[in-house]
């Protein structure tokens, strides 16, 4: 049978994470839109146009388009080839050098991927962008498309090989590190660092809003009763009903693996969506076609295809479709966060005694029983009961239940559905690994937006970071919050104890005496550091990145968790930044003039030749204080 989207579903189920997806790669996309006879997916690029500015400045000189696999640096190429008046079927061509006259007297030469030319071929073009940046009369500009440590290794061994120093690689590395363009002859592009929200939004409107969906409008799969899966999940993602909720949790998640340190690159937020709207476990290789759909509907399996379970690769958890899954560095994020495995006794309680206890009948309603698509369903229904009803033949062969995989499924839905204004009473951060992600985001729109301002983040949140700090640094359950205790064991033993105060120093930056803590937005790493001041200006301070895994850790800590029982790369990681504390804190009092931070990084720590010595106590409502003990030698 014919289904008028059938070539659409076709072109983007070949985005997703199957065997063939061709579609990933900028060289065979326009090969498939011939064939399929489609408009392509159209991205934003923001960056050609800042690049084509460059080109026609009166003197230009070459540009790198750098990133990692998948971030869109051919895609950058070819645009702004096409922008320049170069012909499409010439880029098509399987040549990886491309040269573009610009005047009579000025070239341009596109390297498509730099990875792909051999050492010879490679040197010769490195040799021509050198001096097509040093020298001011060059002919010829180049623009490269490369991965970081492909142009950096490259440039190394070139230069190794006739013993002399690159400065154009020192200059690339400092830029890919201070994330500015140095060297006004050389324009870095570098599609990394652009922000993972913005890039899945711009990934979800292009692919949710394309043209071709018009064609569904008639399709006999979603029509009456009928209801296509497919034509659903793109719904929830546009968000027309909720407000975008969907996408803007999605938008959390992928913001905080972000600042954990983990990028995605364009091509696997494109997989990612895919997969979201056609993805199904009773389909070949997990992916839907329309065809499936008729089959979804008799079968009433409808619920298996839940974008809620897609978001986590939950079509794609069995047999081979297990390996792509695990591939895909996009899945293991997302799976990371525990979001189905992790709860609450209030969202299970709702999920499995809602429909009966009246004390839950009304949020039971309000947030599961009006979803009768992927909510409170026929089949979850009967499987609720079944499970109440202790029904021993509803067991799987293996004897598990499989109302309690439904659970999962329902958790993961929760966690996109629950409205804001229900957290109170239903936290959806409690469903995930990283409880005070909330508390996070708030703090990074303060510092992002308020950079400077005296109170970027609320009190409860800073209460949180203080307490976490002082139990780690002195090992105590300390609950002061307006003191920070730099605090020792006395010596370099590894003690988790510390009870000798180095220095304390207020939780709010004092500005007139210049010290305390602040919280203040990283240009460079584009995240927060908190950051302790010991003494006025840089010179007197330590900055500690404030990742969204750091912070989770302080505030766990800070409600009664033991520092190594969540994360011991944490915990080391904060004994370090304590270790430098200490550093800096002995050498502002022996050396006040100190010039810079790089001297805190010196193994400086002399004994206590004072006669006084300061500890920390504890009263018993958990209050640290300070008190001296004088110490005299006999002789």
């Amino acid at each position: 049978m014919s289904y008028p989207a059938y070539k659409w579903i076709k072109f983007l189920r070949n985005y997703g994470p199957i065997p063939t997806n061709g579609n990933l790669f900028d060289e065979h996309v326009n090969a498939a839109l011939r064939n399929a006879k489609i408009q392509p997916i159209n991205l934003p690029t923001p960056y050609v146009d800042e690049m084509l500015a460059f080109i026609q400045t009166s003197t230009p000189r070459s540009l790198l388009i750098a990133g990692t696999a998948g971030d869109g640096k051919t895609f950058h190429c070819r645009q702004l080839w096409l922008r320049l008046g170069g012909a499409a079927k010439e880029w098509d061509t399987t040549n990886t050098v491309k040269t573009l006259s610009l005047s009579e007297d000025r070239s341009i030469v596109f390297v498509k991927d730099l990875s792909e030319l051999n050492d010879q071929d490679g040197n010769d073009i490195l040799r021509g962008f050198e001096n097509s940046v040093f020298t001011d009369s060059s002919p010829v500009l180049y623009v490269i498309a490369s991965n970081h440590g492909q142009i950096l290794d490259r440039l190394r061994k070139r230069h190794g090989q006739q013993d002399g120093h690159s400065k154009l690689h020192q200059l690339i590395q400092n830029a890919f590190l201070q994330a500015d363009n140095i060297e006004e002859n050389l324009k870095i592009i570098d599609l990394s660092r652009s922000a993972h929200r913005q890039s899945l939004t711009n990934v979800l409107n292009a692919i949710t809003k394309h043209p071709e969906w018009d064609n569904c409008d008639n399709c006999e799969l979603n029509n009456g009763e009928r209801k296509c899966p497919i034509i659903e999940n793109r719904k929830r993602i546009m968000g027309e009903d909720d407000d975008s909720r969907f996408s803007r949790r999605l938008g959390d998640l992928i913001e905080i693996a972000r600042l954990n340190g983990s990028h995605l690159p364009i091509r696997d937020l494109l997989a990612l969506t895919a997969n979201m709207i056609l993805g199904h476990p009773d389909v070949k290789e997990g992916l839907m076609t329309c065809n499936d759909v008729s089959r979804i509907q008799d079968n009433q399996t409808v619920g298996l295809g839940s974008i809620y379970r897609n978001v986590f690769a939950g079509n794609l958890r069995s047999g081979r479709s297990a390996h792509r899954m695990s591939s895909r560095p996009v899945f293991r994020i997302l799976t990371s966060f525990g979001i189905g495995e992790e709860t609450t006794n209030g969202v299970d309680g709702l999920l499995v005694y809602g429909s009966d206890d009246l004390r839950l009948h009304d949020d039971f309603s309000r947030l599961i029983k009006n979803d009768v698509f992927y909510g409170a369903t026929p089949d979850f229904l009967a499987l609720q009961r079944q499970y109440l009803e202790g029904d021993e033949n509803a067991r799987l062969d293996d004897g598990a239940d499989p109302f309690l995989d439904r659970l999962k499924d329902q958790r993961q839905r929760l966690f996109f559905t629950i409205p804001e204004e229900e957290i109170a009473k239903y936290s959806f951060w409690e469903l995930t690994t990283f409880s005070f992600a909330g508390d996070y985001l708030k703090l990074l729109e303060g510092v992002m937006q308020l950079n400077g301002n005296k109170r970027p983040v609320d009190d409860r949140t800073r209460a949180r970071i203080v307490k976490g700090l002082n139990r780690v640094m002195t090992g105590l359950l300390i609950d002061n919050q307006d003191t920070i205790f730099i605090s020792s064991s006395g010596g370099f033993t590894q003690s988790k104890i510390s009870i000798l105060c180095e220095n304390e120093i207020p939780s709010r930056y004092d500005k007139d005496r210049g010290i305390g803590m602040s919280l203040r937005w990283d240009k460079n790493n584009q995240s927060p550091s908190l950051v302790i001041s010991l003494g006025k200006g840089k010179k007197g301070e330590v900055r500690y990145k404030l990742s969204p895994i750091r912070f989770e850790f302080l505030c766990r800590v800070a409600e009664g968790a033991l520092p190594n029982s969540f994360s011991n790369e944490c915990y080391e990681d904060l004994l370090a930044f304590k270790a430098r504390l200490l550093r800096l804190s002995e050498l502002i009092r022996t050396q006040p003039d100190i010039q810079s931070d790089e001297d805190c990084d010196e193994e400086v720590y002399e004994e206590n030749a004072g006669l006084s010595l300061t500890f920390i106590e504890i009263e018993q409502n958990g209050h640290g204080f300070l008190k001296q003990i004088s110490v005299r030698s006999h002789q």
